[in-house]
């Protein structure tokens, strides 16, 4: 018996030893998501929040965008370098020649995901649920240079057959402006202009209604080159091959999968164990210079045409008061935050519009005076910051945002002697509070849509979707309406530089810094090339381990 149970203890010892040999074995031999990633063309890709939502026609984001443009595919896409207009929906169009009507002609061969073809009618339906004062669409004004877009988005008329919008036939698409407008052809590769598949948008809800379950896996019909397969929330969203894409054959990518990851660090240590092939647009700002020194192939920097800056609550109490905003515009040192806090080769911003927008430089600037701003304090009723009511600055949850906003908090305790207070919330509260003007002063950032000054300053018209300060001036309103009126670039830019020294002078908003991209990039990753919009048509995209 002893003998028995001696071999039994032999044979349990030798198993224990196979069972741990072989769980150290497949541990070492294990794939990364980056190198299975490669062999199976499935790009693990991370995206920063999660996203608000995946209608083309409610979302502002970029987290979005970049999930979107994979689903869905508007009248025109872009060249991954240049960003030059190239077909998409539409294989060819025509302009007149006064520069205000489009004919776009839609190819035979482009499909919805399930087989339908894809018609000018879901076009003049798309454009009509962008505009439908009921939907609230954001971005509803980035289409009001189209003839009578304004007055139907407004109410003040309500027959889209008014609108510049309609079908000539199945295939044929014509667009009217109210003036020429050079920016056109790149505003259609925004998603907002996107077309969204009448059928179940209808199935799932009415047409202007919000947040209906059309957008989940498994009812999601695009006509992009991916199509939706899984969303986990706060885990990954998965897009796979959409077979009925007209250029399917171009597609080299089975899948991509967006991670939602808010915390940079994270994100960094994920990238550096293989499971992403590529960060979002922001890495932790203490690795940049260790990863230029160290690993200078991952990372890269390019310019970005966008601005990083802080709005202000008009609404509320101290910043009704102009004085009180130019105060604290003047008191924050923009050279010290980009050269020691953020480190990324970003720009001072003293204006909004970023410098050489098309060749447009706004003239005029917010200065760094500290002594000026004590004053415009003092006037206000503020000496010395006695009296001032405790403020926030609202922050959606990042690190790098937090850094920010901590040091203009010293720089304006220092300065003006005023107590600001720090929140943070998550992507999608974040977004509801500025929408409803929940806060007092808020961290933004906008990205062009397009390479054009107008995309920066007519997102402060009165009532604009993106406005979200509460502010309205109409001479500003004029200028900008008259700009969007205007053909001859030299008058057009004339008139931008009006509207920007009367954002600067009212001070809505603090222009803080001119965007970099700081993305950790692997040298797997083929066909994604720098440009100012960070657009990265991924029918072009691909994967290829280096030898």
């Amino acid at each position: 018996m002893k003998k028995f149970h001696k071999v039994v203890k032999i044979f349990l010892f030798l198993l224990f030893a196979v069972v741990v040999f072989i769980s150290v074995s497949c541990s070492k031999n294990r794939e990364t998501n980056v190198v299975s990633g490669t062999k199976n063309q499935i790009f693990h890709l991370g995206n920063g929040a999660e996203p608000e939502d995946l209608d083309p026609h409610i979302t502002t984001g970029m987290p979005e965008h970049y999930i979107i443009s994979s689903l869905l595919e508007g009248l025109v896409t872009e060249d991954p370098a240049t960003l030059a207009p190239l077909p998409g929906m539409a294989e060819s169009w025509s302009v007149s020649e006064d520069l205000t009507i489009y004919t776009f002609k839609i190819g035979k061969n482009r499909k919805w995901s399930n087989g339908d073809q894809v018609l000018a009618h879901d076009f003049v339906y798309s454009w009509k649920r962008l505009l439908a004062p009921k939907l609230a669409c954001q971005y509803s004004y980035s289409l009001y240079c189209v003839k009578n877009a304004e007055k139907f988005n407004k109410s003040e008329i309500d027959d889209f057959k008014q609108v510049g919008v309609r079908a000539l036939d199945d295939y044929t698409l014509e667009v009217t402006l109210i003036a020429p407008t050079p920016y056109f052809l790149s505003l259609l590769v925004h998603h907002s202009t996107f077309p969204v598949h009448r059928g179940t948008i209808e199935k799932f809800g009415k047409m202007d209604e919000r947040g209906s379950m059309w957008t989940r896996p498994g009812n999601f019909v695009g006509n992009g080159p991916f199509v939706l397969k899984n969303w986990e929330l706060n885990k990954v969203i998965i897009v796979k091959k959409n077979p009925e894409y007209w250029e399917a054959e171009k597609v080299r990518l089975n899948e991509i999968r967006f991670y939602p990851i808010d915390d940079l660090n994270t994100e960094e240590r994920m990238f550096r164990a293989g499971q992403l092939h590529s960060t979002g647009t922001a890495i932790p700002i203490e690795k940049i210079a260790v990863y230029k020194k160290k690993n200078p192939g991952l990372i890269h920097i390019d310019p970005f045409l966008g601005t990083y800056f802080y709005r202000f609550n008009v609404t509320r109490k101290p910043f009704d008061d102009v004085r009180v905003r130019r105060a604290l515009a003047m008191s924050i040192n923009r050279k010290q935050i980009v050269e020691k806090v953020t480190k990324g080769g970003q720009l001072s911003a003293y204006s909004f519009t970023p410098p050489d927008t098309m060749g447009y430089t706004p003239e005029s600037e917010m200065p760094y005076d500290v002594e000026a701003a004590k004053g415009l304090l003092a006037e206000a009723g503020y000496p010395d910051g006695k009296g001032f009511p405790t403020t926030e600055i609202l922050y959606n949850t990042n690190d790098a945002h937090r850094k920010i906003a901590v040091a203009i908090q010293q720089m304006w305790k220092t300065a003006l002697n005023i107590d600001i207070t720090l929140v943070n919330q998550d992507w999608k509260v974040y977004l509801d509070s500025v929408e409803e003007l929940n806060y007092f002063i808020s961290r933004a950032g906008w990205i062009g849509d397009y390479p054009d000054p107008n995309t920066f300053l007519d997102m402060f018209l009165t009532g604009g979707g993106n406005n979200n300060t509460g502010w309205s001036n109409k001479v500003y309103d004029d200028v900008i309406s008259q700009a969007s009126r205007t053909a001859n670039r030299e008058e057009r830019y004339s008139l931008f530089q009006k509207a920007e020294k009367i954002l600067l002078n009212e001070a809505p908003i603090i222009s803080i810094y001119t965007y970099t991209i700081i993305r950790l990039i692997s040298p797997d990753v083929k066909g994604w090339y720098p440009n100012v919009l960070d657009h990265h048509p991924y029918k072009y995209v691909y994967l290829s381990a280096d030898k």
